[in-house]
């Protein structure tokens, strides 16, 4: 049974996580708060957030984001203010509470086949908040994820968090047309059969033991892992970025690329000339000269 938080030092605004909240990296700061926050007589003058008076600190677990309050515009002669916070926390928070950001994708997705009367959150019943506190004096705020709905499927969902299939979802969603690559941070080994939906690679694997690196591509990670590589066969960490459709047929030519300028930093087989700027060493044999 979870119980209420005792470890609040500043006046707290318990706050719904909602779709606007996840998906637009601001959110609107209540009237009721304006005065006990001290936000009117930090932030009066603050008409953007690329005001350098607009800057304070965002604090979520134990993780530091930059952020921004200003007084917007926001109908006729009235005005709001705002909290703005980065785009790395969105992605963070997007993680944390995401069943709220698996029921917003769902309802867009909805919307996309033109059901629009669809109320996905009364059909898919379950609030999650973030508590929010400002320390006015040093411009901190603090976010705490202390009411979380418990995933469903807790595994599937651990994984979708922040996967390539999630964020091609999202560009859907979203109408994002521009060609992206998904970048993806490093993972132990034991995580790589779970990539099921990594197609069309370029892969980094790393041996922090005898300090090697490789750089590979794929059409399929886990097939192409499942394989072996003989360069480094004792590889505890990976990372990889998953390319767009587009790019399928020009797959092997960036990974040539990518060796190529990694022999240029890094010790190698080949006797590329490096600046040999790091102690790991190059694993790769084929490296264009």
């Amino acid at each position: 049974m979870l119980i209420e938080r005792s470890n609040i030092d500043y006046p707290l605004w318990r706050k719904k996580v909602d779709a606007s909240f996840l998906t637009t990296a601001d959110t609107p700061i209540p009237n009721w708060l304006l005065d006990l926050w001290s936000i009117k007589k930090l932030f009066n003058n603050v008409r953007s957030k690329n005001d350098n008076n607009s800057n304070i600190l965002i604090l979520f677990q134990k993780s530091e984001y930059e952020g921004h309050i200003a007084k917007i515009k926001y109908s006729g002669s009235s005005y709001r203010y705002r909290i703005y916070f980065s785009q790395d926390l969105m992605h963070k928070l997007r993680e944390v509470y995401l069943m709220t950001y698996m029921r917003t994708l769902e309802g867009k997705l909805r919307k996309l086949d033109k059901n629009k009367n669809i109320d996905v959150e009364r059909e898919i019943s379950f609030w999650e908040f973030i508590d929010i506190e400002f320390n006015a004096k040093k411009r901190v705020l603090i976010l705490t994820d202390h009411y979380k709905q418990k995933p469903t499927f807790p595994e599937l969902f651990k994984h979708l968090a922040g996967s390539p299939a999630l964020k091609n979802i999202d560009d859907k969603i979203n109408n994002n047309e521009k060609v992206k690559i998904h970048k993806n941070n490093w993972k132990n080994r034991e995580h790589y059969k779970k990539e099921i939906d990594a197609e069309n690679i370029i892969y980094i694997l790393a041996d922090t033991k005898n300090k090697l690196l490789y750089v590979g591509e794929a059409k399929k990670l886990i097939s192409r892992f499942n394989s072996g590589h003989k360069e480094i066969p004792n590889w505890d960490f990976y990372k990889y970025n998953l390319l767009p459709k587009e790019y399928d047929y020009h797959r092997l030519t960036i990974e040539r690329m990518i060796i190529r300028d990694f022999a240029a930093i890094l010790d190698n087989n080949q006797g590329i000339n490096t600046l040999s700027i790091s102690e790991y060493k190059l694993a790769n044999k084929k490296i264009d000269k």
